[in-house]
C-alpha cells in the first residue's frame, strides 16, 4: 500500500510530468562547479603571475652589467681596471695672486686638453689613412684635411686666449710626442711649416716649443695628471 502511494506521487510529479530531469542530479552538479571554481581562479592568477615574470626577463637582463674576468690562482674572479691615484704634496701659496695663477692653469688645462687629444687622434688618423693611399692621391688627401680641419677648429681657436694658445701647442707636444711645427711639415710640408711658425712668431709663440714635463712644465704635468685621473 506504501508503495503504490509513493508510486502515484511519483507519476504527479511535475518534473516527470513536462519530460524534466529530477533536480537532484543537478544541484550535485552546481555544488561540483562551485568547488572547481575557486581553483580556476587560482590558476588564471599563476598564469599571469608568470606571464608577468617572462615578459620581464628581457628588461631585468638589460639591467644586468657585464664585467671582465680573469684567472687568478685557478678562480675566475672579476676584474676591474681602476683609474690611477696620483698623491703630490699640498700646494702652499705664497700670496693670493699665486693661487689665482694656478686656478687660471687647471682652468686652461680643462678646456685645451681635450683639443690635443683631439689632434692626437687626427694624426692618428691620417697617418693610417695615408698608408693605404696611392702616392698621386696623398696631396690630394691633405688639402682635404687640411681644409676640414681649419673649418673646425678656426671658430675654436678664435675662443682661445693667448695663454692657452700657447699652451695647447705644449701640449700637442706632449700627446703627439712631436712639434706642431714638425707634424705640420711631416703632412703639409717645410714650405707651409715655416709660414705658420712665422705666424706664430707675430704673437710670440713658437711651433718648436717642446713640452718639458720633468722642467718647467712639471706643474703642468701635475695638473693634467690630476684631471685626467679626474682628482680635479
Amino acid at each position: 500500500m506504501k508503495y503504490r502511494e509513493e508510486r502515484a506521487n511519483r507519476a504527479k510529479s511535475p518534473w516527470r510530468s513536462a519530460n524534466i530531469a529530477s533536480p537532484a542530479p543537478c544541484i550535485g552538479r552546481v555544488h561540483a562547479d562551485h568547488t572547481r571554481q575557486p581553483l580556476r581562479c587560482q590558476f588564471r592568477v599563476w598564469m599571469a603571475v608568470a606571464l608577468c615574470l617572462f615578459a620581464s626577463l628581457p628588461a631585468l637582463a638589460q639591467q644586468q652589467k657585464l664585467v671582465p674576468v680573469c684567472v687568478y690562482e685557478g678562480d675566475t674572479i672579476p676584474c676591474v681596471n681602476l683609474p690611477n691615484v696620483y698623491i703630490f704634496k699640498p700646494m702652499v701659496f705664497k700670496n693670493r695672486r699665486q693661487a689665482a695663477r694656478y686656478t687660471k692653469l687647471v682652468r686652461d688645462v680643462k678646456k685645451v686638453l681635450p683639443i690635443a687629444n683631439e689632434v692626437r687622434q687626427a694624426v692618428i688618423e691620417t697617418y693610417l689613412v695615408l698608408q693605404t693611399l696611392p702616392e698621386k692621391e696623398r696631396d690630394r688627401h691633405l688639402k682635404e684635411v687640411e681644409k676640414s680641419i681649419k673649418e673646425q677648429y678656426t671658430p675654436v681657436m678664435k675662443r682661445l686666449t693667448f695663454s692657452q694658445g700657447k699652451l695647447l701647442i705644449k701640449l700637442v707636444d706632449r700627446q703627439t710626442h712631436s712639434t706642431g711645427y714638425e707634424l705640420v711639415k711631416a703632412f703639409l710640408g717645410p714650405f707651409k711649416a715655416g709660414f705658420y711658425q712665422a705666424f706664430a712668431a707675430l704673437f710670440g709663440a713658437s711651433l718648436k716649443k717642446h713640452y718639458d714635463a720633468e722642467g718647467e712644465d712639471a706643474l703642468i704635468e701635475r695638473v693634467i695628471l690630476q684631471v685626467e685621473s679626474g682628482q680635479i
